[in-house]
């Protein structure tokens, strides 16, 4: 029997609109039933009714300092110069803080402006009016009056607010109970990963993780399942029995149409498929059902398409079962950094990196793929381009919603050019250091680092292009393309830059007279990166020409890509440097020593903000880390070039 599967292209406001109508028909995904708690468990949680004061507070009238309870009246004339003498126990009663007021008693002076004379009598300087240091009956609250109104999350100080009103517990909405089902036979968990070698096509289930976290992040409870094959009658029997007991369902993976890709009829089977394809990316093929009167959602399966998609629909959800609207991020107006393209008919949301360069806050694109966990990790924030926009020019306006605590961004120094892992290390010992400071670093290539600054796009760039005429670094392109900024070239390090390939050498290569013959495959770095320039600087020196080489137009945009893919298989041999070789275990044929600086207008070298990263500069612990990583000759670390 042929499977029914189809996608749609529905627009993000019409794809929520249809779900939303599809739950409202069965009357699904709205605030859920009350459960009451007591105060010590219910921080965090969303009050499902108005509480009012039980008691006043405080209920009394209570000293609010101490020293002695005296009637006003009977300090009337006391001043400097005509004290005024007290009996205790008739006009005047010692009175600790938050003791009760005695009845025929209306004002408190404190212990330190009272003088005693003797047992029996005390003086004072200065008259009291009533209810000096008196706290009143009802000061705080009174019976009856309003503490916490309904669909309020209860604080820190709300939890104290009711106690002292004379609640013990609350009724709040129950957490919606979330069951996250991954799908795939190829999906592994981590920790049998640990145990035993990853074959190739398994894949570590990490994604109900996430997942499990946003849905603890937005007031849920997530119960992450095991791994469901690929097999039809299989997903329908987790899906029922999810449905029987949760109170939202997420089906991460099998959402798009391939030849395993069961979600969607499945769904359909046991319910209804409102939507299947939304106009977003990444996100597509996303999946919104309603089962047994229960939203039931399909995730994509790529990491960074079940993330966002989460945060499109889950997390609206979750809020709205627990009688909340889901509040918006906040936002920051920036200058995107360079030009995007984006595909027509797709509202695309982009992750970018942000950092304040001057007067501006600058969002530079990280790398688009919905397979790119690491681009959420990096990411500070996201920028929605509309349908039909085709894209962002470089130095247009956008709205970034922020995925970090916008007080980051002052403490954030842009890194943009030439990658280097000495770089991931610079960021890690600067919170060494100062534990708010943050580099944010985007790999564009030397001449990519060097066009940003002059943009004003950057704190600094990473830098190691080698001029073919002085055989000097830096210095002519620093003087040719920013002619007119007082920069400073500091040193980083000098490192080792060589053939990348498998252990053993098996085709035996030692030179780049090597990367001609026929059966090698070689992969480049992109044009304008330092280690390119380097290539094809010494490739002119020993009169070899770039068609002679198989696969001289593959780029890749770092050092661990290139040593990535001759892991892999997919070339046998690439430039780079010997730590990106020593980090994957491959072996090394060291070519050339080259200079790597840190390209830096003196005006932000000199700033509070870099000054972090000078201090780590100068640390014995980072000059170790960096010469650790192998290849690398730190010598000169931090000195001005």
């Amino acid at each position: 029997m042929r499977r029914k599967y189809y996608l749609e292209d529905l627009p993000l406001d019409a794809a929520w609109q249809r779900f939303q109508a599809a739950l409202d028909r069965v009357e699904a995904g709205r605030a859920l039933p009350a459960e009451r708690v007591s105060l010590a468990e219910a921080g965090g949680r969303i009050t499902a009714e108005p509480f009012w004061a039980r008691l006043s507070s405080p209920h009394y009238h209570a000293a609010a300092m101490d020293g002695v309870a005296v009637r006003a009246a009977e300090t009337v004339g006391a001043t400097e110069t005509t004290p005024c003498q007290l009996v205790i126990g008739q006009q005047a009663r010692w009175i600790d803080t938050g003791d009760p007021l005695p009845l025929e008693m209306d004002a408190v002076i404190m212990a330190e402006h009272v003088q005693t004379l003797d047992d029996e009598r005390i003086e004072i300087r200065a008259a009291v009016a009533p209810w000096h240091h008196v706290r009143s009956l009802g000061e705080d609250m009174v019976a009856t009056e309003l503490v916490v109104p309904e669909n309020h999350r209860l604080r820190p100080v709300d939890l104290g607010a009711l106690a002292a009103a004379g609640h013990a517990d609350v009724a709040v909405y129950r957490r919606p109970r979330v069951a996250i089902i991954p799908t795939g036979a190829e999906l592994v968990t981590v920790e049998a990963a640990q145990t035993a070698a990853l074959q190739p096509g398994a894949i570590i289930e990490f994604n109900s993780l996430m997942l499990a976290g946003q849905v603890a992040e937005w007031g849920g409870s997530a119960t992450r399942q095991s791994p469901v094959p690929d097999r039809r009658e299989v997903l329908r029997e987790a899906i029922t029995a999810a449905v029987n007991e949760y109170d939202i369902v997420v089906v991460n993976a099998g959402s798009s149409a391939g030849a395993e890709d069961y979600t969607a009829a499945v769904l359909a089977e046991l319910g209804e498929v409102a939507v299947h394809g939304v106009a977003i990316r990444p996100g597509h093929p996303l999946i919104l059902a309603v089962v047994q009167g229960k939203p039931v959602l399909g995730l994509p399966g790529y990491p960074v398409s079940t993330v966002l998609t989460a945060e499109l629909f889950l997390r609206s959800l979750i809020y709205r079962m627990q009688g909340q609207t889901a509040p918006r991020r906040p936002t920051v107006n920036a200058i995107m950094s360079r030009k995007v393209l984006s595909p027509m008919g797709e509202d695309e949301f982009l992750r970018v990196t942000l950092g304040q360069v001057d007067d501006r806050v600058v969002a530079t694109p990280l790398i688009r793929g919905a397979g790119i966990v690491s681009s959420l990790v990096r990411a500070d924030g996201l920028v929605q381009i509309p349908r039909f926009s085709e894209g962002v020019h470089a130095g247009a306006p956008v709205t970034v919603d922020l995925l970090r605590d916008p007080a980051e961004l002052a403490s954030t120094i842009v890194a943009i050019g030439s990658h280097d892992l000495a770089l991931d290390l610079l960021a890690s010992h600067m919170r060494h250091i100062v534990p708010d400071a943050r580099l944010s670093s985007a790999n564009v290539g030397s001449l990519g680092g060097l066009m940003a600054l002059k943009r004003r796009d950057a704190h600094l760039a990473g830098s190691h292009l080698l001029d073919e005429e002085t055989g000097v670094y830096n210095h002519s392109f620093v003087a040719r393309l920013l002619p007119d900024e007082d920069i400073l070239l500091v040193n980083l390090a000098y490192r080792e830059q060589g053939l990348i390939v498998l252990p053993d050498n098996p085709q035996q290569l030692h030179s780049l007279a090597d990367l001609t013959h026929p059966e090698v495959r070689f992969v480049n770095r992109q044009k304008g990166s330092g280690t390119r320039v380097l290539l094809d600087y010494h490739l002119k020196q020993n009169g070899l020409h770039t068609e002679q080489i198989a696969g001289y137009d593959r780029e890749e945009f770092t050092h661990m890509a290139v040593a990535a893919a001759v892991l892999s298989g997919t070339a046998t041999v690439g430039l780079g440097i010997r730590a990106a070789a020593r980090a994957l275990g491959l072996a090394f044929i060291p070519l050339f020593k080259e200079r790597y600086d840190l390209v830096v207008p003196r005006r932000h070298w000199e700033s509070v903000r870099l000054t972090p990263l000078r201090q780590t500069l100068e640390s014995d612990a980072y000059r170790e880390a960096v010469a650790a990583l192998g290849g690398y000759d730190v010598s000169d670390m931090g000195k001005l070039m």
